[in-house]
């Protein structure tokens, strides 16, 4: 009887690890299907033919279904939204909870060149600003201003943009809210607004001080003129007249600047023979009153023909360039003119051995008011916008104009011009 029992009860026991390790392989197999998210076939489960193992992989291949047609969507509207923020010209950020960065188009990276394969980084390792990351923050919490400008370092340079943010639905159909950032380049516009504020100020300096010491002169002239002694009333109107003709040739250089800086700057190409022209610019120069202590001297090349030039315009640049060079160099100096011929176009050169420019002015010499000696150069009467409107002028033409020079040994202009028109180059 107990030989009977035992018997039993082990055929139950082996029934039931059977059942046990049946449903365990079918639990496993559920688990694997999930993982893949793939469809669970009757036959994967457990042998016996019971409805709640039918229910079960009904619903599972149901889930599963559900998971996979919401990814594909999901991964379809990425793919579509990362398709159409790829023709916009401003930079787009979507960013999620934990500032990690979801999606950037590639007009991101043409205002920020280092910000190269961000997706998965952190948003303050790429766009690194304080203000920009507080900006984040007061988008999550709706309290941020609908456009806010901010400034990054780029290396040694800054750039500046004009950021709009909102939150949006994650789309990963979790309760997870991720941020959406336009940023608008703005740097060109920052740039010439500070040039602009410059301007301004640098004109009304300029202005302001003729004016004042005509003012002065004119007052006083005004309140004494019959008890002044008549040298004295001489040396006031000379000094009233010197400083009109400053002022009056300031506005010549700053509506001269206006019309090269316009749509239409009025350049004139002719077929000009650029030898006849410099000579005939340095004849004019030696018969001078002002030349008549300075050695001028030319070195052209003879192959050198006819250019398409302004002949106008570049005989403004020559001028400025000679002009420059009999001011500020003293009495016995050597002035050359020389022009050689390449393959593309003409390089003219006007070298002086006068005292030179210090180094650190170089980089600045051809920015509109800039002086290297400020005093000196209003004592000689010039404006500051010569070398400005050579430039001009130049680029124009679609050449290049460059400086070289060391203290003590002389400074050389160089101006290129090229052999073929090209109406297509502007000013810079």
């Amino acid at each position: 009887m107990c030989i009977l029992i035992s018997i039993t009860l082990g055929i139950t026991l082996l029934f039931t690890l059977s059942a046990l390790w049946r449903q365990h392989q079918a639990i496993r197999r559920l688990h694997n299907a999930l993982l893949r998210k793939q469809p669970l076939l009757r036959e994967d489960g457990t042998s016996a033919d019971t409805s709640s193992w039918d229910h079960l992989c009904h619903a599972t291949n149901e889930l599963i279904e559900e998971v996979n047609r919401l990814q594909l969507l999901r991964s379809g509207q990425l793919t579509q939204l990362e398709a159409t923020l790829g023709s916009l010209q401003e930079a787009v950020l979507i960013v999620d909870s934990t500032n990690r960065i979801l999606l950037a188009n590639s007009a991101l990276n043409g205002i920020f060149p280092r910000a190269t394969n961000i997706l998965g980084q952190r948003l303050e390792l790429i766009l690194q600003s304080a203000s920009f990351l507080q900006y984040v923050e007061s988008v999550r919490k709706n309290e941020a201003p609908a456009q806010f400008e901010v400034e990054f370092a780029e290396g040694s340079r800054s750039i500046w943009t004009e950021v709009t943010g909102t939150t949006i639905p994650s789309l990963n159909a979790e309760k997870d809210t991720w941020a959406l950032f336009v940023l608008h380049d703005i740097t060109k516009q920052k740039k010439l607004e500070a040039v602009r504020k410059d301007f301004v100020a640098n004109v009304s300096h300029e202005l302001r001080t003729p004016l004042s010491v005509i003012k002065g002169y004119i007052e006083t002239l005004v309140d004494g003129h019959l008890d002044m002694p008549l040298a004295d009333r001489e040396r006031f109107m000379k000094t009233i007249q010197r400083h009109t003709e400053r002022l009056n040739s300031l506005l010549e250089d700053l509506l001269v600047l206006s019309r090269l800086e316009s749509i239409n700057p009025g350049l004139r190409r002719e077929s000009t023979h650029l030898t006849q022209l410099l000579n005939s610019i340095l004849e004019d120069y030696r018969v001078r009153p002002d030349c008549a202590e300075h050695k001028l001297s030319t070195s052209i090349d003879p192959a050198i023909g006819a250019v398409p030039i302004d002949p106008l315009k570049i005989t403004q640049v020559l001028e400025n360039l000679i002009d420059n060079a009999i001011k500020y160099t003293p009495k016995g100096s050597h002035i050359d003119v020389s022009a050689k011929l390449t393959e593309t176009q003409i390089e003219v050169c006007v070298r002086d051995n006068g005292p030179g420019i210090p180094e650190a002015d170089l980089p600045h010499i051809f920015e509109r008011f800039y002086r290297v000696d400020k005093g000196r150069s209003r004592e000689k009467g010039g404006t500051g916008l010569g070398l400005s409107i050579v430039k001009h002028i130049v680029h124009l033409h679609g050449g290049q104009v460059r400086v070289e020079s060391k203290l003590g040994q002389g400074t050389a202009f160089y101006f290129s011009l090229p052999l073929r028109a090209n109406d297509t180059v502007r000013a810079k």
